[in-house]
């Protein structure tokens, strides 16, 4: 049983897995390349710090986003289902050819195991153009900004101007604008397990786990995002039962 009950799958299709399996995720695509998928593990989120821990959390996810080859682009704390939980924005060079990735993420961590509730789109042949028209409203030495969350952060992908939502309708088809309007649409309308809500929260990492700086992302992405986790400390709580999977980063696909 998924911790994520019922969702808003307006425009959404089940998209079968590339090997068939399953593997106890549950993906979706719709007809403008949005790809939707929710999954569950037995595992905790590699979380530097407790969801309350403020700016150091989004800082170091910030600076662990940026050494693993993207970019954070915006991170919150929000409630999905009315359980505190990780909102993230990212951004990643496609593995192969020209453009970027754009991946949203909600992830809600409990004591011993999480679920995420994931999107992902991809610019297509042509890429840039939302970047190129905003560099010229706005000129150059107000574009490329410093990163709110670590002002002296330097990482291979720029912040910048682009990327932030008022530029969203003005580029209702580019895939940061979907990623963001459908994980805002679809998080809305989560409803979670009642056993997974009564779990404990999920404290932070205890101080020999050993965790890195943030969630443990990787540096491609490609059509089939899958999140990952850090090893529970013992076998998963009653209530919803997380998938099993291999420790995996959460926007790598599979």
């Amino acid at each position: 049983m998924s911790a994520i009950i019922s969702l808003d799958l307006a425009g959404f299709a089940p998209r079968e897995d590339e090997d068939g399996a399953g593997g106890g995720d549950r993906v979706w695509d719709d007809a403008r390349g949005v790809v939707l998928s929710v999954h569950d593990f037995a595992l905790v989120p590699d979380l530097v710090a407790p969801l309350d821990a403020g700016e150091r959390l989004l800082r170091e996810v910030a600076r662990h986003t940026a050494s693993s080859g993207a970019a954070l682009i915006e991170a919150q704390v929000r409630e999905l289902g009315g359980v505190p939980g990780l909102w993230q924005l990212v951004k990643v060079s496609r593995g192969t050819g020209r453009g970027q990735v754009f991946i949203g993420a909600w992830t809600v961590p409990r004591d011993r195991c999480s679920v995420v509730l994931k999107v992902q789109a991809a610019e297509g042949p042509v890429s840039g153009m939302r970047e190129a028209v905003v560099a010229d409203r706005v000129g150059f030495d107000a574009f490329v900004r410093s990163h709110p969350y670590d002002p002296d952060l330097r990482g291979p992908l720029p912040y910048h101007a682009a990327d932030l939502p008022e530029w969203d309708a003005q580029f209702p088809t580019h895939p940061l604008t979907l990623v963001r309007e459908t994980l805002a649409r679809v998080g809305a309308s989560a409803v979670l397990d009642d056993r997974f809500r009564a779990l404990p929260p999920f404290p932070g990492p205890t101080p020999d786990d050993g965790a890195p700086a943030g969630p443990a992302p990787a540096g491609q992405a490609s059509d089939g995002p899958a999140p990952a986790g850090r090893a529970s400390d013992g076998p998963a709580p009653d209530g919803p039962a997380p998938a099993e999977a291999p420790r995996r980063r959460w926007w790598r696909g599979r």
